[in-house]
C-alpha cells in the first residue's frame, strides 16, 4: 500500500508540471482558438535559463527561476508577435502551419553550439535532495517544492483572472473579439499578455522539471508539451480547471503504469486513454457540447 501511494505521489509531482504546461495551452486556445505548438519548446528555453540562472551565472534559485520566467513572457510575446499576429484572421491551418515551423526553429536553434549546444547537460540541484518518512511514506523535499509552488500559482493565476481586469479583458476576448474592442478592450495587449502568462509558466515548469528529473537537451520540450497539450484535450481545451485535471490524470496514469505495467507502456496507455474519452466525450472531460447555429 505505501508502495502504491508513494507512486500517487509521483504522479501528482508529474501532473502538477504538465499542469503549468497545459495551462498555456488552454489560456491561448480559449483566447485566440490556437494550438501553440511552440509551447512545448518555451518550456525547454525555460528549463535552460534556470540551469544556466543557478548553475553557471551563480544566481540564487528564486532569481533563477524569476529570470526564466521573465525572459520566457517576452519569447511568448515575441513569437505572438511575429508569428501568429499576421496570420490572426488567415485560415487555421496557416496559423498550426507557422506554430509548427516556430517549434522546430526553436529546437534546432538552440542546438546550435553558441546557444545551448546539442548535447545533454546534466542539471546540479541547487540543494540537495531530502526524503522524510510521513506516515509509512516516503515525501522528498523536491515533492514538497513542486506542490507549494504549483499551487500557489494556480491561485495567483485563479485570482489574476477572476478578479482583476486584466482577467476580466482576458475572458471577454475569449468570447468575442469584436464585441471586447467595442467595450473598449485592447485586444492585442491582451492576447500579448496571455500568452506571457502562459509562457512564464511553461518556464517556471522547465525549471520545475530540470530540477525533478536533472537532465536537459533541446529535444525535452517535445514529449513534455505533447503531453501537456494532450492533458487540455483531456481536461477540455480552453477550460483552466480541465487543463489542471486532464494534467493530473496523465501524471497518474503515466506514474502507475510505469510501477505496475511496463514503463515502455506509459505513453501508449496515456495516449489511449485520451482516445476513449474524446470518443465518448469529444468535448473533453469538463468541456460542454455547444449547438451551432445554422
Amino acid at each position: 500500500m505505501e508502495h502504491f501511494l508513494e507512486q500517487v505521489l509521483n504522479g501528482l509531482q508529474l501532473g502538477l508540471m504538465y499542469a503549468l504546461i497545459a495551462l498555456g495551452y488552454t489560456m491561448v486556445y480559449g483566447v485566440v482558438q490556437l494550438i501553440n505548438f511552440a509551447h512545448g519548446d518555451v518550456f525547454m528555453v525555460g528549463a535552460f535559463l534556470g540551469y544556466f540562472g543557478f548553475a553557471v551565472w551563480g544566481l540564487p534559485l528564486p532569481v533563477a527561476i524569476l529570470t526564466a520566467m521573465v525572459a520566457c513572457a517576452l519569447l511568448g510575446v515575441i513569437i505572438e508577435r511575429v508569428a501568429y499576429r499576421p496570420l490572426r484572421y488567415a485560415p487555421k491551418i496557416a496559423a498550426l502551419i507557422s506554430a509548427i515551423g516556430v517549434s522546430l526553429f526553436l529546437e534546432y536553434f538552440s542546438s546550435l553550439k553558441f546557444v545551448f549546444g546539442p548535447n545533454y547537460r546534466v542539471v546540479p540541484r541547487p540543494f540537495p535532495e531530502v526524503h522524510w518518512n510521513i506516515a509509512g511514506l516516503s515525501v522528498s523535499n523536491i515533492q514538497v517544492i513542486v506542490f507549494v509552488v504549483v499551487l500557489f500559482m494556480l491561485i495567483l493565476l485563479q485570482i489574476l483572472i477572476y478578479h482583476t481586469k486584466t482577467g476580466m479583458a482576458m475572458r471577454t476576448v475569449a468570447v468575442d473579439h469584436n464585441a471586447a474592442r467595442l467595450m473598449g478592450v485592447n485586444v492585442d495587449t491582451t492576447i500579448s499578455i496571455t500568452f506571457a502568462i502562459g509562457s512564464a509558466f511553461a518556464a517556471l515548469g522547465g525549471v520545475l522539471y530540470a530540477i525533478a528529473y536533472p537532465q536537459i537537451h533541446p529535444f525535452m520540450g517535445i514529449m513534455p508539451g505533447l503531453k501537456a497539450f494532450t492533458a487540455a484535450v483531456l481536461g477540455g481545451i480552453g477550460i483552466i480547471p480541465g487543463a489542471v485535471l486532464g494534467a493530473l490524470i496523465m501524471g497518474q496514469v503515466e506514474t502507475l503504469t510505469s510501477a505496475y505495467i511496463s514503463s515502455q507502456m506509459r505513453d501508449a496507455i496515456a495516449f489511449a486513454i485520451l482516445i476513449l474519452v474524446l470518443l465518448f466525450r469529444p468535448t473533453g472531460l469538463l468541456g460542454r457540447t455547444e449547438a451551432e447555429k445554422v
